[in-house]
């Protein structure tokens, strides 16, 4: 027990270092998997599941937040987020020498395409992408560096002492109480045409269009705000939108990947 203890206190610390919550948290991240998977050609599906040993998505979604707290992985932190000014474009701004967003996706993308690359290393990379697609369409994952994405930013969510990035992260998905499978399964119809106009661009354009999205985020709330009941009403929709975005971006990279 005392064993457990002190790896829990370990992981938490260490995630604090890291300046950040876990992102989207674990249903939010499983919610885009689970999109993903249902827009996922039947072969490459096939070829999925073959390199997983049969793990689906949605369970290899959350890896990227569990090895936070092994410092052998501590490198990869800076892959979850990017941080510029709000008067710049990703394209215009200074870039992090520990990489950000854009540069772990690309390498993940690089790896598993690569046909010398060994199947560990697949496996490893894939389930970081999976996780990567998620964090790019949580807003304040394209945030400020000064208040490390929202998590200097202290609220309440229902009375209770939190910060803005973590209501976004898991408290707006979470007071809803609904599974993984639930949000993924009410998802909004879309046509074709929506689909693919979703998947138009690539990843440098959903950064920046994510980045709009966050600027509206940082105005919806202000420092020791209690948010309640109304908050949820009117950004819920919006998490909604942004979980079936990455699903279906997620899906795009993966057919182009294992096509």
């Amino acid at each position: 027990m005392k064993l457990i203890q002190i790896a829990i206190v370990f992981f938490i610390t260490t995630n604090v270092a890291f300046g950040s919550n876990p992102f989207w948290g674990p249903t939010g991240h499983r919610t885009v998997s689970k999109i993903a998977e249902k827009h996922l050609k039947r072969k490459v599906k096939r070829k999925i599941k073959k390199l997983l040993n049969g793990e689906s998505l949605a369970f290899a979604s959350t890896y990227a937040d569990e090895i936070k707290s092994d410092k052998n992985y501590r490198k990869f932190s800076a892959w979850h987020y990017v941080n510029f000014p709000f008067d710049k474009t990703y394209e215009e701004s200074e870039k992090s020498s520990r990489g950000d967003l854009n540069t772990g996706i690309k390498t993940c993308i690089k790896i598993i395409k690569n046909k010398t690359s060994l199947k560990k290393d697949k496996i490893f990379y894939l389930k970081l992408l999976v996780h990567l697609m998620g964090d790019l369409h949580q807003p304040l994952h394209i945030g400020r560096a000064e208040d490390r994405g929202g998590n200097d930013i202290r609220v309440k969510w229902h009375g209770k002492k939190t910060n803005l990035h973590h209501v976004w992260d898991e408290d707006l998905i979470n007071k809803w109480d609904m599974s993984y499978r639930e949000l993924a399964d009410n998802a909004k119809i879309l046509t074709k045409n929506e689909i693919k106009a979703i998947q138009s661009g690539t990843v440098i354009d959903w950064i920046n269009e994510t980045r709009i999205l966050t600027k509206e985020v940082y105005k919806s709330a202000n420092e020791k705000e209690n948010l309640r009941w109304d908050y949820s009403y009117n950004h819920f929709g919006v998490v909604r939108t942004q979980l079936q975005k990455g699903g279906l971006r997620l899906a795009k990279i993966l057919n182009e990947i294992f096509e």
